[in-house]
């Protein structure tokens, strides 16, 4: 009997002492510092716009409306090293390039939102085209209109042009709904700027695109886009670039030698 006894305070101090499986921590909101946000009417800096209104954060907007020149003079007051938009006060950092400035208030402020899950299938596509969107995206479609803009294409690069860049962007949403796959996500605030450059400046044919064309609805009726429209862009595109007379012949490839 003195043995059970023994026995048993053993395994009840075994199990005392055995660990528990830790419940997953809940991802926590560091406070938000004031955020302002220097601003060019239809540049990049609607995306931070944009996350702010999407996510219901407070925020500045500081522009001149209707007014380049006088937007970027304000720009040039804080951020004389490199006057861009977005240049976005944070507390009293200054930072500039949005894709970081989205991740940043994303992970610090709003954990758990507008991103999938880390351990989620979605995730990595979702990470992929918030980089992609400036990385290859934008980076090909200004060089492509640069050069045809002094001389007109008469094939597409042999190399990745735009065309292919949107192809690949087109054929992701034929598979998926979202650029972060299930739902809406960051990864869709960023590439909705350099789809428009490309189709709008007639740097590829929209028309050969339509899930993009039916994302771009769904994006554009969303309230958050519509209030970032109004706050960011009361008057319309203004300053926009001119068109390309013409675009590379969809499917005709120059030789590569």
């Amino acid at each position: 009997m003195k043995r059970l006894l023994v026995a048993c305070a053993i395994l009840a101090m075994s199990a005392a002492c055995s660990p528990t499986p830790a419940a997953p921590e809940e991802p926590f909101a560091i406070p938000l510092p004031t955020i302002t946000i220097y601003h060019i009417e239809g540049r990049r800096s609607e995306r931070i716009v944009w996350l702010m209104e999407e996510l219901g954060l407070p925020y500045t907007l500081e522009f001149k409306r209707g007014d380049i020149a006088g937007s970027m003079a304000a720009i040039r007051a804080v951020n004389p090293g490199m006057p861009v938009a977005p240049t976005v006060l944070y507390g009293d950092q200054v930072l500039t390039e949005s894709g970081a400035i989205i991740e940043l208030i994303l992970n610090r402020h709003a954990p758990g939102e507008l991103m999938p899950p880390l351990e989620s299938r979605d995730y990595p596509a979702a990470l992929m085209w918030m980089h992609h969107a400036e990385g290859s995206l934008a980076s090909r479609a200004i060089a492509d209109y640069r050069v045809w803009m002094i001389q007109p294409p008469k094939a597409r690069s042999p190399l990745v042009d735009t065309e292919a860049e949107v192809q690949f962007a087109e054929d992701f949403l034929g598979k998926h709904p979202w650029f972060g796959g299930a739902e809406f996500s960051a990864a869709d605030i960023m590439m909705v700027f350099p789809l428009n450059f490309a189709m709008e400046l007639n740097i590829v044919d929209k028309a050969q695109f339509p899930n993009i064309a039916e994302w771009k609805k769904r994006i554009e009726a969303r309230p958050a886009y519509q209030a970032m429209l109004a706050a960011a862009r009361p008057d319309g595109m203004i300053g926009s670039l001119p068109p390309l007379p013409q675009h590379a012949p969809s499917g005709q490839r120059a030789d590569p030698t």
